[in-house]
This record gives C-alpha cells, structure tokens and sequence, in this order.
C-alpha cells in the first residue's frame, strides 16, 4: 500500500539501536530526506533497543496526531532474529494494543531488490 496515497498514514523507520548516539545518523538522515522529498508524509525513527524512542513510543505519539494507518520498515540490511521473531511480535501487540490504527510490516530494506542493486553500484564504485 501506498502510504502517499493513504491518509491519515505515517512511517515508521524501525533499526536496532546503539549505545553510540552517532550511530543513528544515517537513519535520522533517512527521515529527513523523507521529509523533504513528501513533506506531507509522517516519518518517524523508532528503536528495537539501547536509542530512544521505541516503537510503542512512537505509535502512541502517531495516534495522537491522528494517524490511523502505520508502516513500519525495518531498516536491516539482512532478516536475522530481530526482524524475523522479535518486531512481527512488537507489531501483533501493537495491533491488540491499538485496534484502531492498521499497521503495515514491510520487509526488511536489505531484502530490496533495489537496495541490492544500489549497494551493488556504491561498492563497484559507479556510484560518487
């Protein structure tokens, strides 16, 4: 689903988190390229641990404002226990929690297959 198209509709930029508060930066990065490129679109960066703020955090704050429709993207370059036990359980307990709002769990960014062929191109060095 389109989230441009949805309203009422916000991202959620999900990644693990770190105790290096540099560490987010190409997430936050991320966020703010959103913003500019749809600055009508809700974004937002949320954390599985270690970087506030969590995802339960985030959501509460996205229902305040109105938003009904979540999709949250994993922000990992590669589907290990995080992504594939630990957020699909963070998201069914955000769904009994919030039965109001429809969330949508893409898979992980890494899995793309234009993020395959990008990281492709950065490491062959065609991309400056």
């Amino acid at each position: 689903m389109n989230t441009q198209t949805v309203p009422h509709s916000g991202v959620v930029l999900f990644a693990h988190g770190s105790r290096d508060p540099l560490w987010r930066l190409p997430i936050d990065a991320v966020a703010q390229r959103m913003h500019l490129q749809w600055p009508h679109l809700v974004v937002a960066c949320a954390f599985l641990e270690l970087t506030p703020p969590t995802l339960p955090q985030v959501v509460e704050d996205l229902m305040k404002q109105g938003i009904t429709h979540v999709r949250i993207v994993p922000m990992f370059l590669g589907v290990g226990r995080h992504a594939r036990e630990d957020l699909p359980q963070l998201v069914q307990t955000l769904i009994q929690a919030y039965p109001q709002m429809a969330f949508e769990l893409t898979s992980a960014l890494g899995e793309h297959p234009a993020m395959t062929a990008l990281m492709a191109d950065i490491a062959a060095g065609a991309r400056q």
